[in-house]
């Protein structure tokens, strides 16, 4: 075993995981650099760092991508080791290569390693000759449409189509019927071509009641051992929500032949390091040791790979670089001990009711709970934008068993506070609460199926409203020690707030600087400040207000958003009378679909916008016609900015 020296490792990478890395290396004693690039300068990474370094501009493509400026960054700072975190540049090969090349260590398996299992046909053909079970299916080389049609058929519809490369449910495309194939196939491959630089795909049968199940290994170079289980089921367009482990359900005999079958993918191909091997299973009867696959294996540290340290106990990033210094994989197999249950949540900037489009804005307040574990890369007054992946935080609770970490983690949520943009923070609430998911009937298509009761905006109460009332008003905020007492008469007010696409009125009474009376939508409330909580109709809340600009938000289990209007202001007004159809996001435009004069029926898609590696298709709200386009191809748009006119818009 070769062993390396270093004293300093630079993160390629930015956010929470850079965050979370660079804390478990000075932990160590290692001197951690961090990389930024020009949207980064102010990052919570680039704080916590010992050193830091520019890497380039906001585009990942000039900034997190450049493996040449990150390899001369880690040469100049003196870093002996680059940890390249997920994403980015994580699963590439050749910047493996141009590590090793420049003298540095690279915190993670050898490039071959990468490479193997880097493209998914590739690593199923190795991967049945080491005997571990694949989905049926065709994963080979002749990519021409009648070959891959022909392998549809003789596996039998639904299919699933997937790009080899990548992942992140990048060109992919369920395929109910041979009907549906052709624009299927074309779909995915120009997706997987964009997204990858590789548009070839494989056919595999299409698993009715899925459930993702994936083993966290770690190799030597020779052997590997597990840490067991984690479930990440709970998906929507094929991005995990909530992953927890152990998996529910687990049987010994199932968790035996999974494990084991993990351990013999990763010694198939000598490897070193962290890694994740994830198999379907088709649990319509239950988890069973003959129905379960291999579907991939991320050479990486995953973005939920904190369950697995809460029940092992283990610091995997402390194991990796290890690991990469030479040393032997800190436990024997029979060492590593799994005990109660962990769940994470992930927290992204998103608008749910919009369609989870990515969200962006600066984030006026952020404050997570005492005992709960927040990875972030954020705090208040950080701008979540365009450029990159938009998570917020992960959320992570751990109990005794499942029931305990899951009310753990419905706590926890409860009491996070996240104000300046939209989350899906109350969408994560009522997925915790759903009855098939606390039964532990979990399948992928789980999400979708009770998507219309996830995703609608959180309604505030008449309690919470009248919150909002007093913060927009000023109300909210203990009078100073020294102002004293006064004998005053009550004095009535009244407050416009925006609420949604409407507006609410509130009248507030003051009766004194501490307690205030409240009449809105014909209800009355007593409102009494004690100490630092609000107390309404004699209950105790825990409320919490935040007001920023004319923003008003009332944290109270969900996060309620409205503004303060001002009557005489008529902007709303005129802009509900635009026909316009608008960016919902800053982005670039892919496509354009309809040209001037062209004739659209309702729901007609007229562009496409990439923005968070997420891509939205704007449609035609009314039937009409096309006045105006105001986009190409290529441009880049703000959030609001005009793509299509319609000709009413322009009378």
């Amino acid at each position: 075993m070769v062993v390396s020296v270093f004293d300093g490792v630079l993160i390629a990478n930015r956010g929470e995981i850079a965050c979370r890395i660079i804390r478990t290396a000075r932990a160590m004693g290692l001197r951690a650099v961090a990389v930024y690039s020009e949207a980064d300068a102010g990052a919570l990474h680039v704080e916590l760092a010992d050193h830091a370094v520019p890497i380039g501009g906001a585009a990942p493509s000039e900034s997190y991508l450049n493996g040449a400026a990150i390899i001369a960054a880690a040469k100049a700072s003196g870093a002996g080791a680059v940890h390249p975190g997920y994403g980015f540049l994580s699963e590439n090969p050749e910047f493996v290569a141009d590590c090793a090349a420049a003298g540095l260590v690279f915190v993670g398996p050898s490039a071959d390693a990468v490479r193997a299992m880097g493209l998914k046909d590739a690593a199923k053909a190795l991967m049945e000759q080491a005997g571990v079970p694949v989905v049926p299916g065709y994963h080979g080389a002749d990519q021409s449409d009648a070959r891959l049609a022909r392998a549809a058929d003789d596996v039998g519809y639904p299919v699933l189509i997937k790009a080899v490369a990548g992942g992140g449910g990048k060109g992919m495309r369920r395929v109910m019927n041979p009907d549906a194939f052709a624009a299927a196939l074309a779909g995915a491959r120009a997706e997987a071509q964009a997204a990858f630089g590789n548009g070839d795909v494989l056919i595999e049968k299409w698993i009715d009641t899925p459930r993702h199940i994936e083993v966290q290994i770690f190799g030597d170079g020779a052997k590997a051992v597990h840490l067991f289980e984690r479930d990440c089921s709970l998906q929507r367009r094929h991005q995990k929500v909530i992953e927890e482990a152990p998996a529910p359900g687990m049987t010994d005999e199932m968790r035996l032949a999974m494990t084991g079958a993990a351990v013999r993918a990763a010694e198939a191909i000598g490897y070193r390091s962290a890694g994740t091997v994830e198999f379907i299973a088709d649990a319509r009867d239950g988890l069973r040791p003959d129905r379960y696959y291999f579907m991939e294996m991320n050479t990486r540290l995953q973005v939920e790979h904190p369950v697995t340290e809460a029940v092992t106990g283990v610091d995997l990033v402390e194991w990796q670089l290890r690991l990469a210094r030479g040393e032997a994989i800190p436990l024997a197999q029979d060492q590593i001990r799994l005990s109660g249950h962990a769940v994470e949540a992930r927290l992204y900037a998103e608008d749910v009711p919009a369609g989870f489009l990515p969200a962006t804005g600066r984030l006026s307040h952020v404050a997570f709970p005492a005992g709960l574990r927040a990875d972030t890369g954020v705090r208040t007054g950080d701008v979540i934008t365009p450029h990159y992946d938009p998570m917020i935080a992960k959320l992570i609770a751990a109990g005794p068993d499942r029931k305990a970490a899951v009310a753990s983690l419905q706590r926890g949520l409860a009491r996070t506070e996240v104000a300046g943009c939209a989350t899906n923070h109350t969408f994560l609430r009522r997925l915790l609460r759903v009855p098939d998911f606390a039964e532990e009937m979990l399948d992928t298509g789980l999400i979708d199926r009770h998507l219309k009761d996830l995703a609608p905006p959180p309604v505030p109460c008449t309690r919470s409203r009248s919150l909002a009332a007093l913060s927009a008003m000023g109300l909210d905020r203990a009078p100073p020690a020294h102002a004293g007492f006064a004998l005053w008469s009550p004095i009535a007010q009244s407050v416009v707030l925006g609420l949604g696409a409407g507006t609410i009125s509130v009248a507030v009474t003051t009766l004194a600087p501490d307690r205030f009376l409240t009449e809105v939508d014909g209800a009355l409330h007593e409102l009494h400040r004690i100490g630092d909580d609000w107390v309404v109709d004699g209950a105790p809340t825990g409320a919490r207000m935040h007001r920023c600009g004319d923003a008003v938000t009332v944290f109270w289990g969900n996060a309620y958003e409205f503004s303060v209007i001002d009557p005489l202001d008529r902007t709303a007004e005129d802009a509900a009378s635009d026909a316009s159809v608008r960016a919902p996001m800053p982005g670039r435009v892919t496509q354009v679909f309809v040209a001037e004069g062209a004739e659209v029926a309702e729901g007609t898609p007229l562009a496409t916008i990439e923005a968070m590696k997420m891509e939205h298709t704007l449609t035609a709200r009314t039937p009409g016609t096309v006045a105006k386009v105001m986009v190409g191809a290529g441009s880049q748009v703000e959030a609001g900015a005009p793509v299509i006119v319609m000709a009413e818009a322009v009378e």
